[in-house]
């Protein structure tokens, strides 16, 4: 027989798999006592590049309770985006999978207002929060707590069943629940991939990654130009890159997203490298229309492209 918090954590987990969500578990809100010091370290090497927000908030990053008043549970969840589709010309610049198709807040953020809504429909007034990857909320740290996987030595979390083309996203609310398990263990063992093979060598140590090298910040964080020592090793990407997941064994595991709003768009992937290359403003928005791309505005992405060239 459910007691009611297993009933409405049984009821949740079953809304989310009815809106596409891949996983979902549930962690307490409480202190995140093991990353407190990790945190600290980063900030402390400069770690975060010119990501100067995430020194913001560092209280709040550590608990979700300063976040929502009264919270008592993080409802974590995994949407996933992988894609075997390619760009059609292979020698042009290239982008991460997940940018492929449609801004991923906006799809992400109105499944969980939909999740919202079911909980208060059919739970009764419950307060709280969603959080797609624009808060400071520490969702990696949240999803091994609720149990849906471990970080890999690139630091992405990582999940036996699927890999980690996968996006994370939260509910914190004031309700308790039943919580699941943190995950118990790391699946990496002696493998070094992901290591190996960062082109900027972004990953200093296994589980540490200097964000100030990583191409992901270069191509889209970084708002000045990008420094001269990465010439000839940006590996031709132009927005993100998907390198240290592509070389992961355990993305075998990934299988393809049924998320229509993530299916590529198919002037996207015909861009060539000459038309890439002498891109306007025109066609910039054109094809990255609700796209995560146009994070970089027009003036970025050139900036990328034109530091390619010159590499």
């Amino acid at each position: 027989m459910f007691n009611q918090a297993s009933k409405y954590s049984h009821m949740i987990k079953q809304e989310a798999q009815r809106l596409g969500f891949m996983s979902c578990g549930i962690a307490k809100a409480e202190f995140l006592e093991e990353e407190a010091p990790r945190l600290e370290n980063w900030l402390k090497n400069n770690h975060h590049g010119e990501m100067g927000y995430m020194e913001n908030y560092f209280d709040k990053r550590l608990d979700p309770r300063l976040l929502v008043e009264g919270a008592k549970s993080i409802v974590s969840l995994t949407l996933n985006y992988y894609s075997e589709e390619k760009q059609r010309d292979e020698h042009a610049p290239k982008i991460s999978k997940y940018a492929y198709g449609m801004d991923y807040h906006a799809v992400i953020k109105e499944k969980l207002q939909e999740l919202m809504h079911f909980i208060r429909e059919n739970i009764g007034e419950v307060d709280g929060r969603c959080f797609v990857d624009s808060a400071p909320v520490m969702d990696k740290a949240w999803a091994q707590k609720a149990g849906l996987g471990w970080r890999g030595k690139n630091s992405n979390l990582i999940s036996k069943q699927a890999g980690s083309f996968f996006f994370l996203a939260e509910l914190i609310i004031d309700l308790d629940l039943d919580y699941d398990n943190p995950f118990p263990t790391d699946h990496c063992g002696s493998c070094t991939r992901c290591i190996d093979a960062c082109p900027t060598n972004a990953i200093v140590a296994p589980y540490k990654v200097d964000g100030s090298k990583c191409i992901s910040y270069l191509t889209i964080e970084l708002k000045n130009e990008i420094p001269t020592e990465f010439k000839g090793k940006m590996d031709n990407w132009m927005f993100g890159c998907d390198v240290c997941q592509d070389v992961c064994p355990w993305n075998r595991f990934a299988t393809v997203h049924n998320e229509e709003n993530f299916k590529p768009k198919e002037e996207l992937l015909g861009l060539s490298k000459s038309e890439l290359l002498d891109m306007t403003d025109e066609v910039f928005k054109k094809v990255f229309k609700n796209s995560p791309v146009k994070r970089t505005k027009f003036t970025g992405l050139k900036r990328n492209i034109d530091f390619l060239k010159q590499s």
